[in-house]
């Protein structure tokens, strides 16, 4: 991990643009707000395909007549190429544009889910919901490159947890609305019906959305400005990669983002039916909790660092502590099963790690100017995925490891297994300190 050299200092910025460079202030108002509903619509429906699988696991493993770990392998793959999509993405919104990429991202999502709508086999599958996870990827950066452009800077990270927000509530529209459809429509006809909605969504973001103040084709067509010199990839990415703060970035999303990330994706409903022996019912409520929690948390951190950007340090780091200490107590209860008070904490407590993931790309964008945005936001959101990656894998292979001779896990297993989770939680929290003063916090 590269940083600069001690004792050396970087040129300072130009104290005053040249009027052909100079960017105009974001106004904010119904326009803004406008153009972020156009936006947020597409993260919406993000969320809904990248969540649509969660509610039909035991239909697919039907369907495709896989087991457990090749079912697993659908979670981890999403996540994976998203992980390792952001980095282009980011290059890609810099370079072409939040529009075109939103544009291209909706119709990867909605080609990747009607083939997964008619896959009858798990390897067509497995490459429709790689396709799904390219297009998915696309979407979070844009938004929020479109609220940068919009809004004043200290409205951004409201924004961004209101765009979270939003996007939790196609979390609510997948467990109500498509499982009731799942199971009284089937598979083809409800993954079928989810692809179509990207039709109506492409053609609101073709016709309406506008990038921002000075970005229609007719401003751009009348400025006298020279055109940019676009800055070499590796250059664009070497710089944002330089930059403390987005490091500092990278490494919050990947320390606040994993718990509820692995838990909610894959490991919370086994967690709680096999280890907890909940009904699933009961395991569902809680699941529900999860994401009641966090949009709470999303509106009360928003406002935070809105009003006091000081405060996103302190938030993090208690969001780290507060969730370290809940999977103590519960990790470490006597016989491995905690009582019902002590999960509900847990999970309610976790509710927050979505929105403290998201001070993590306020610190990338509040480091970097506008030209690289994107870039920076894309290597910061990489971090909560890659370590939801780590977390997932390697719970399974613990689980594994320690499951009985009929392959069911005892709660002594997922004790032990759920341990892992400090493996990343101890990694990041020393990068966090190792980078705060570095980015000047």
């Amino acid at each position: 991990m590269s940083a600069d050299p001690v004792g050396t200092t970087r040129p300072p910025s130009p104290a005053v643009p040249t009027p052909s460079l100079a960017r105009p202030v974001p106004p904010g108002g119904r326009a803004a707000w406008a153009a972020w509903a156009v936006g947020a619509s597409v993260y919406v429906l993000a969320v809904v395909h990248r969540t649509s699988l969660g509610v039909a696991g035991l239909d697919a493993a039907a369907r495709f007549g896989i087991g457990a770990s090749a079912l697993s392998t659908f979670a981890i793959l999403q996540v994976l190429v998203y992980a390792a999509m952001q980095i282009p993405v980011g290059l890609l919104v810099d370079r072409q544009g939040a529009r075109r990429v939103l544009l291209l991202g909706v119709l990867l999502m909605s080609t990747g889910q009607l083939a997964f709508a008619f896959a009858i086999s798990f390897g067509p599958a497995l490459a429709s919901r790689a396709v799904l996870g390219c297009g998915d990827a696309m979407t979070f950066i844009s938004v929020l490159r479109i609220a940068a452009h919009w809004f004043p800077a200290a409205r951004n990270p409201l924004i961004a947890q209101l765009t979270g927000l939003v996007g939790v509530g196609g979390n609510l529209v997948t467990t109500v609305v498509l499982a009731r459809a799942l199971h009284e429509q089937g598979w083809t006809a409800t993954f079928g019906a989810i692809s179509l909605a990207g039709v109506g969504i492409f053609a609101l973001v073709g016709l309406v959305l506008r990038e921002g103040p000075g970005h229609d084709r007719r401003t751009r067509r009348s400025s006298t400005a020279a055109p940019a010199v676009p800055v070499p990839v590796r250059r664009q990415i070497r710089d944002a990669w330089a930059e403390p703060g987005t490091r500092l970035g990278l490494w919050v999303h990947f320390t606040t983002a994993f718990p509820a990330a692995a838990f909610g994706l894959l490991w919370g409903m086994p967690y709680l039916v096999e280890g907890q022996g909940m009904s699933r019912t009961a395991a569902g409520g809680l699941l529900t909790l999860l994401v009641v929690s966090n949009m709470v948390f999303a509106l009360v951190f928003g406002r935070a660092v809105s009003r006091n950007p000081r405060s996103r340090m302190p938030l993090t780091l208690a969001v780290i502590t507060a969730t370290a200490l809940c999977w103590t107590a519960t990790l470490g209860w006597p016989g491995g099963r905690p009582p019902l008070w002590l999960l509900v904490v847990l999970i309610a407590v976790m509710g927050s790690n979505g929105p403290a993931s998201l001070v993590g790309l306020d610190y990338a964008r509040s480091h970097n100017p506008a030209e690289r945005l994107g870039t920076a936001s894309g290597i910061a959101n990489m971090g909560g995925f890659v370590g939801a990656v780590v977390t997932l894998f390697g719970i399974g292979v613990l689980l594994d490891a320690l499951a009985d001779t009929g392959g069911t896990h005892s709660a002594e297993a997922y004790r032990w297994a759920f341990c892992w989770q400090y493996v990343p939680l101890a990694l990041g929290t020393f990068m966090i300190f190792r980078l705060r003063r570095k980015a000047g916090h």
